[in-house]
């Protein structure tokens, strides 16, 4: 780490690290991971279940057999600051905390994390949450 910021504050020679790569390296762009809607024969399950981000980036839910599907947060599970967040990158939910429902092979649905403090969330499908179509985003 090299000493690269300096101020000076009535006179006085300020200095702070800054390392040369983190002032040269492109913000990353969130990354986009993708979680699909299936049913097995009986089963009704999130493929895969459990699926780690880092703050900022996205899960993608798409619907591939078995719908209607959504994605659901309780909010008794989620603490009240994180669940703020949450609900900022949910567009058009249904009830707080819970997507749209999914009808059609290939419809999607995006969760953006930009606002979500680190932490684990689990996850259900409304309509097969009996079923234990259920999983959790792992927030970094």
């Amino acid at each position: 780490m090299h000493l690269i910021g300096r101020t000076f504050l009535g006179g006085l020679l300020l200095a702070f690290p800054v390392s040369f790569a983190d002032m040269l390296a492109p913000e990353r762009p969130p990354a986009v991971h993708e979680v699909r809607m299936v049913q097995e024969g009986s089963t009704y399950r999130f493929a895969p279940a459990r699926v780690t981000v880092r703050r900022g980036d996205q899960v993608r839910f798409v619907m591939v057999s078995g719908g209607p599907h959504n994605v659901a947060f309780d909010p008794e599970k989620v603490p009240d600051a994180a669940e703020r967040g949450l609900s900022a990158g949910m567009k058009d939910q249904i009830s707080p905390l819970a997507g749209p429902l999914l009808t059609k092979a290939g419809e999607s649905y995006t969760v953006s994390f930009a606002d979500v403090a680190p932490g684990t969330y689990p996850f259900y499908c409304m309509p097969h949450m009996a079923m234990g179509m259920q999983g959790a985003v792992t927030v970094r």
